[in-house]
């Protein structure tokens, strides 16, 4: 109960306060985050998510997704992230039930200057919808304000919205709900331009839902979650149409190892690389309803097919050698001397540190920024019980020594500064180990 308590005070603190967060996955480190929709406007990304947060006496059902609103956040360099702070929220739209807190996935796109942003949920007129439907809310700028219509989308029953413009100016809005559904959109956005129509070439077998639809050489992948077996995987398949018919042609994210029943996605090209945004519980690993927003670098191969996409915890984009490393987001790991674990179980948005056992343990982070001008000192935030001796190197365990660090003996956590001796410009791995017996635990690392 404390637990939850705590994380729904950070809940709060969240709506209310916009903050900056560095990519390492997840991205998102001060609130639950999932089913993420990335957009490129104006050369900055957008990232649309869905907003987890504890349930609690009159909040939402125990034991299942509970959300109230959405934020928006952006980046610039897939680095550094801006939370812009809420956006829509579930009791300031004339249409949906209030506290039903089932606003689940949604999506966002521009077209004729403004920002037409889709989300699902429980209307209150049950005339309309037994289930969920889904509305739009409006605005001039990504970051908002957005205003919601009066009236979810006519003829749309589920959840999961997602739209394609395709080169011809024609939209597309795909949905689930039980099957995955697609239909036109008039020019306003706003209205179907025709009937729903069932994608119907994909699996029978197992929930498919989130469907994510894109457009590459002339061929339309539509990609989406399904539960193959017992949580959902990415699939995708190919068509030479928007509404298909659609050959199913692999998986490209298997299930999680952990068992994280869901998975919800996006595709996004940025300077001639794709991207996968995706969620996992990484912030509440006890409690797969809580999740939070990742992103890894994606592939095609020369015949169009997907590369599967191995889940990382370093994510992408360069660290500033002189921002906080976050270590335990690591790019390699060895297999025996060296964890990860909460730096708070009871406040999990504390993160994380690097706990190296003995002189077998070291950490690999790759794509750190260290520049050109030299760097003179590292500091560590570290602890040590019985004092311990750390090694900084770059370009692998063997490479050329940065700073050889002597931590004093504590049980409380110490900022030690030491000299870097050889500093290297350029972008490098930064490889950091233990050379002493006994436990230290490094939170973070950053060069002056």
């Amino acid at each position: 109960m404390l637990k939850h308590k705590l994380y729904c005070i950070l809940t709060v603190l969240a709506c209310l306060v916009g903050g900056a967060a560095q990519a390492q996955n997840p991205i998102i480190t001060n609130q639950f985050t999932a089913d993420p929709t990335a957009r490129l406007f104006n050369g900055r990304v957008y990232v649309y998510p869905s907003h987890d947060i504890p349930a609690a006496p009159g909040r939402g059902r125990a034991g299942w997704f509970v959300m109230e609103d959405y934020h928006v956040f952006s980046s610039a360099n897939l680095t550094d992230w801006t939370d812009h702070g809420v956006i829509v929220t579930q009791n300031k739209v004339p249409w949906v039930k209030p506290d039903s807190y089932s606003m689940w996935a949604p999506d966002c796109i521009a077209r004729n200057g403004k920002y037409y942003f889709y989300f699902p949920t429980t209307p209150k007129d049950t005339t309309i919808n037994k289930g969920f439907t889904v509305g739009v809310a409006v605005a001039d700028k990504p970051t908002g304000p957005f205003m919601p219509e009066p009236q979810p989308i006519k003829g749309v029953r589920g959840i999961d919205p997602n739209v394609f413009i395709d080169q011809d100016g024609q939209a597309y809005l795909y949905w689930s709900q039980g099957n995955i559904y697609g239909a036109k959109l008039k020019e306003n956005m706003l209205e179907l331009a025709s009937e729903p129509v069932t994608l119907g070439e994909l699996p029978t077998k197992g929930l498919k839902e989130g469907p994510y639809l894109f457009k590459r050489n002339g061929t339309y992948y539509l990609t989406y979650p399904h539960v193959a077996n017992k949580t959902e995987r990415l699939e995708y398949a190919t068509s030479t149409s928007p509404l298909g018919p659609f050959t199913v042609k692999g998986v490209l994210m298997d299930e999680s190892p952990t068992g994280c029943w869901t998975n919800h996605h996006s595709l996004l090209e940025v300077k001639n690389q794709w991207y996968l945004f995706y969620h996992h519980n990484d912030l509440s690993p006890t409690f797969d309803k809580n999740r939070s927003v990742r992103i890894d670098s994606l592939f095609f191969e020369p015949d169009g097919t997907i590369r599967k996409v191995v889940p990382t915890l370093r994510g992408v984009g360069l660290t500033d050698a002189r921002q906080k490393i976050q270590l335990d987001r690591y790019s390699r790991l060895s297999s025996r001397g060296a964890s990860i674990a909460f730096l708070d179980t009871s406040n999990t948005f504390q993160g994380w540190k690097t706990v190296f056992a003995n002189n077998q343990g070291w950490v690999q982070y790759n794509d750190v920024a260290f520049g050109k001008q030299a760097l003179k000192t590292v500091t560590l935030r570290v602890q040590a019980a019985a004092g311990a001796t750390v090694q900084l190197r770059t370009d692998g365990a063997t490479g050329p020594l940065l700073a050889q660090v002597t931590v004093p003996k504590s049980s409380q956590w110490q900022e030690i500064k030491a000299p870097v001796s050889a500093f290297k410009p350029g972008t490098h791995a930064l490889v950091v180990s233990s050379k002493t017996n006994t436990p230290v635990a490094i939170d973070w690392v950053k060069f002056d």
